[in-house]
């Protein structure tokens, strides 16, 4: 029995071979008819612009079996009976594409083997690399979810529509490794400490070299380090009222240029640890992510085997003060600034909040921190206007904040007027943000640059202890801004100072739009 068991085996083995092959040639047969089409698309195109009239305008027929995109299905497409003729080809340009669609993937479909990915362990190829492109040498053997690139995945997509980018570049990686060293850390084989991100995202292509050459799989990523100076005009300020003192490595100049390493990380969510943050099961969040992303990644619903998601999301940026081998060691001290998009105040200056000011109060702390002989951090999330979106803010703080200013703006009133537009006062929730302190090695904090509840609890959360909470200098704090400043203390913020209460809230007022000539 045991014997006719194994050959039944070895035989159901050999026919998935057989189909594996069978699907690679068919595959490669379609990547040939596809550039065949497209070299006829070009020649019809040559022969238009050689003034071959209507004929040569035409679309040219394309090879027996294939057709171009089809348009658009009608508003009433599938109210009324098919059509007996074919779908007539798109008469407006070139297309990068054939007809045939892969709208989803199966577990068990025929030819379908993702490269093996064991999340958390500590040997990167025992881990396994992260494959999410859909490009035909990798679809197979895609693990992941989702595009690379985050929110500018979409703008990826419309250079390969308009055929600015070609469908089967490559990344030439030549000088492109890391500029500095950095980990593993033991946090980088817990798959319960890093869910958020991919710790070896920084050295993917060296890695997995093997794979990428031998069976031609995209594979690129998702982490970038490299040096850089840092100029901001407060900085010279700071250096001029004796805040900063130049020494020439970490503060550069008298003008507070500064010293700085940088790594910016995409996201990179392995699914089961994200629910287990938010105290969910893996099936809620993938239909949430699902239905709430209008269905764009259907093998959120048929993929169950793939555990991996790089969602559409902005990233995070690292800006490292004096040597980044310091952050780890746990004889240095650490100065952190976890600090959330705001793009009115931190780019433009708009003084209705304290983003800017605590951004580059954090970023001197954190500077005198590294001269000190510790390590100074400054971590830039792309949340804008508390992940809710600039537009949702605009309406709090603009649609919110034309709420407010065509109210009494009342410090009373701040996080009723964002519920009321976005029914949530924050969507930051920053159950995933410790992951990239995990990933920097980073222990234990000596100086938190933040007066959040919710970052200090989430960090408390996930074993490291703070040692010393840094609220904003009143000196700091632009006027309008007290509305936000007094309404986030009353709400839990830390402050050493007074907190309060509901009635000396509701005297706390900022400006209108009437106190203003525009």
């Amino acid at each position: 029995m045991t014997t006719d068991m194994d050959e039944l085996r070895d035989l159901v083995k050999t026919v998935a071979q057989g189909q594996t092959s069978i699907l690679t040639a068919i595959e490669s047969v379609s990547e040939r008819v596809k550039k065949l089409e497209l070299e006829q698309q070009q020649g019809s195109a040559n022969r238009a612009e050689d003034g071959d009239g209507a004929a040569g305008r035409s679309a040219t027929p394309l090879v027996a079996g294939f057709s171009k995109t089809p348009p658009l299905l009608p508003a009433d497409a599938g109210s009324q009976s098919p059509p007996s003729h074919s779908i007539s080809p798109a008469q407006d340009g070139s297309s990068a594409f054939t007809s045939r669609i892969i709208l989803t993937t199966y577990p068990k479909q025929i030819g379908i083997k993702p490269l093996p990915m064991e999340w958390g362990h500590s040997d990167p190829l025992k881990r396994g690399p992260v494959a999410v492109s859909r490009a035909p040498n990798t679809i197979r053997r895609r693990n992941a979810i989702g595009a690379h690139g985050g929110s500018y995945s979409i703008y990826y997509a419309l250079a390969v529509g308009s055929n600015e980018l070609k469908a089967d570049h490559r990344p030439d990686f030549t000088n492109t490794e890391p500029a500095v060293n950095i980990g593993p850390f033991p946090q980088w084989g817990d798959k319960k400490k890093i869910v958020a991100m991919d710790p070896w995202g920084h050295q993917a292509p060296w890695l997995f070299k093997d794979a990428i050459d031998k069976e031609g799989v995209d594979l690129r990523p998702t982490i970038a380090i490299t040096k850089a100076h840092m100029k901001l005009p407060e900085l010279e300020d700071s250096v001029k009222s004796g805040r900063l003192v130049p020494d020439g490595k970490v503060c550069l100049n008298e003008m507070g240029e500064l010293a700085v390493t940088k790594f910016a990380v995409e996201p990179v969510w392995y699914l089961p640890g994200v629910a287990e943050r938010f105290g969910i099961d893996e099936g809620t969040l993938r239909r949430s992510l699902f239905e709430h992303t209008g269905g764009m990644y259907p093998e959120l619903i048929t993929r169950g085997d793939i555990k991996v998601f790089l969602p559409p999301i902005g990233g995070l940026t690292v800006y490292v003060f004096g040597d980044p081998a310091r952050m780890s060691d746990p004889s240095k001290r650490l100065a952190l600034r976890i600090h959330d998009e705001c793009n009115g105040s931190d780019v433009f200056g708009s003084d209705i909040c304290t983003c800017r000011p605590y951004l580059i109060f954090g970023i001197e702390e954190a500077v005198k921190e590294a001269q000190n002989g510790g390590s100074g951090v400054v971590i830039y999330f792309r949340k804008e206007g508390r992940a809710l979106g600039e537009v949702t803010k605009v309406r709090k703080d603009p649609l919110v904040y034309n709420a407010r200013k065509r109210g009494e703006d009342r410090a009373s009133d701040y996080f009723k007027r964002t519920e009321n537009i976005a029914g949530v006062k924050d969507m930051r929730f920053q159950a995933l943000m410790p992951d990239i302190l995990h990933w920097l090695g980073i222990t234990k904090i000596d100086r938190m640059l933040s007066m959040s509840n919710m970052k200090h609890d989430a960090i408390v959360g996930q074993g490291i202890p703070i040692h010393e909470r840094v609220e904003l200098p009143e000196s700091w704090i632009p006027a309008d801004s007290r509305v936000e400043i007094d309404a986030k203390i009353t709400a839990g913020y830390f402050t050493t100072g007074h907190r309060m209460t509901a009635d000396e809230l509701k005297a706390v007022q900022g400006r209108i739009w009437e106190d203003i000539d525009h």
